[in-house]
């Protein structure tokens, strides 16, 4: 079996050289397989004459480009593991990552150079820096010699994605070969994906839904992908039928703007090639999984996964028939179940922590062996940090994560119901609730809510609501109204940051 990114960039320039791979639509550039194939050759060689080895770290500061994917993948081509760097970072995460990687060079696009340099004159070792148009298409297009190339294995480390770090330091999740392979594959494998499917990229090359589903998947099934500078209401749809687009990978925040846009039949615009769209990286709420499907008439395979599975581990069936809204799906492509606080495993209908167990799971957290024995069992089970159950056909629900559930009064209570419940309102567009604490109760429900434009809801109102959804122990005790809920990269809603 074929269970390196190498042998699948080399397997498809082999088969079929000139397909498209990436298209660029800024500024209208694209790449066929034995383009990459070369481009990766070339930026191997140049990197191996800089000094680096197999295995070294090499960190990407760049926003969606050609250039930026071309490098996404010729690293990990190359044997060495790619560290993207989160451009929404803080100052002191920038530099903490920088320097907890052991990043040797870092690529970085002309306008990140002033606060790179800023976060290296702080890292205590030298770093070389390569900077790197995002658009380019002539960089390091001279360097192959021919030589051969050192080995590449399954095991060996291709990628290293630092999480959010908002309840604590950032931890290097490393995922070897083996895991960013399988991770494409299941994507590629549950979608019945093929050379003649072409996705619409919107999520930004730092983020792993985007790295895994968008940018590796269409290497495993020859298959190609667009890749705009980022994601736009009022140009999404006519990039999605000017490029053909085939499947379309959003997040839940896009999707909530998409429900409240112009559909493309106002538009002029027929998207009955599209498949289908998938949604990742956050739950749905099924009042815009209905919402999208009627106004769009295009299906949501709502799926889950996380930085430490290479994003997928759960999916909803193609069939639509057989999906189950509210639901991010069943296993594929591994294991799943659901365990007590003592680890013991859990029948259908109960809640528990959701563990998962498979090829795509992460080698370890980079120089961190204390949390990885926390995280991942001997025998291989990732504790996800989720709370959730699998009812009876094994469709998994997520009820939270463990660090955010509200515990009132002795009571556990799931921030997503409170959520799904406010988010029924005709004049809500988004909805958080987290705990806070509570003299009597130990904890009381705040919910901060983000209106849609031009609509207007009293606070009496919303309480009111809230009492005949969910009852008066449920019904928040604050509510805060905000124009934006903080968010991390993959559009999750970041609700620990809603308590300060």
């Amino acid at each position: 079996m074929i269970d390196t990114i190498r042998e699948y960039v080399d397997y498809q320039a082999t088969n079929r050289p000139d397909s498209v791979y990436l298209i660029a639509p800024e500024p209208d550039l694209t790449l066929t397989f034995k383009g990459l194939q070369q481009a990766s050759r070339s930026l191997t060689h140049y990197l191996h004459g800089q000094g680096l080895k197999p295995g070294d770290k090499v960190a990407l500061l760049m926003h969606n480009g050609f250039q930026t994917c071309r490098l996404f993948i010729g690293l990990m081509y190359g044997g060495f593991c790619v560290t993207p760097l989160n451009l929404l970072a803080q100052p002191a995460q920038l530099e903490y990552v920088l320097d907890h990687s052991e990043a040797k060079v870092v690529f970085a696009a002309p306008d990140q150079m002033e606060r790179l340099q800023a976060a290296l004159a702080k890292v205590g070792r030298e770093v070389t820096v390569i900077e790197c148009d995002v658009d380019s298409a002539s960089f390091l297009s001279d360097h192959d010699t021919g030589a051969e190339l050192a080995p590449v294995t399954a095991e060996d480390d291709a990628l290293m994605m630092y999480t959010s770090g908002t309840t604590g330091t950032p931890k290097g999740v490393l995922l070897p070969n083996r895991a960013v392979v399988s991770g494409g594959r299941f994507v590629s494998s549950a979608h019945d994906l093929g050379p003649n499917d072409r996705v619409m990229g919107s999520l930004p090359l730092y983020h792993i839904n985007a790295q895994i589903v968008v940018a590796t998947s269409p290497v495993i099934h020859g298959g190609s992908l667009v890749l705009p500078h980022r994601f736009s209401i009022s140009t999404f749809w006519k990039s999605v039928v000017d490029h053909n687009c085939t499947w379309i990978n959003l997040v839940p925040t896009m999707i909530s703007y998409l429900i409240h846009s112009a559909t493309p039949a106002e538009l002029g615009l027929s998207i009955d090639k599209v498949r289908f769209c998938r949604s990742a990286s956050a739950p749905l709420p099924p009042e815009q999984h209905k919402a999208f499907e009627e106004k769009f008439h295009l299906g949501v395979i709502e799926t889950m996964g996380l930085t430490e599975t290479a994003a997928p581990c759960f999916t909803n069936p193609l069939d639509p028939a057989k999906r189950v809204i509210g639901s991010p799906g069943q296993a594929y492509g591994c294991e799943a179940k659901i365990v007590d606080t003592d680890g013991a495993t859990l029948p259908a209908g109960q809640t528990g922590e959701i563990l998962v167990r498979g090829p795509n799971v992460m080698k370890a957290y980079f120089k961190n062996p204390e949390e990885t024995a926390k995280t991942l069992s001997s025998d291989g089970w990732l504790k996800t940090g989720d709370l959730g159950y699998l009812d009876e056909n094994g469709f998994l629900f997520v009820t939270g994560r463990i660090k955010e559930l509200i515990i009132k009064g002795g009571e556990n209570i799931a921030p997503r119901e409170i959520d799904e419940a406010i988010l029924k309102h005709p004049a809500v567009l988004e909805a958080a609730a987290v705990g806070i604490p509570d003299q009597h109760y130990g904890q009381e429900i705040l919910a901060c809510v983000v209106l849609r434009e031009n609509q207007q809801c009293s606070l009496e109102e919303l309480q009111a609501f809230c009492r005949a959804e969910l009852g008066p122990y449920k019904t928040p005790k604050v509510f805060r109204f905000m124009e934006e809920l903080p968010r991390g990269p993959s559009g999750k809603i970041q609700r620990l940051k809603l308590v300060a």
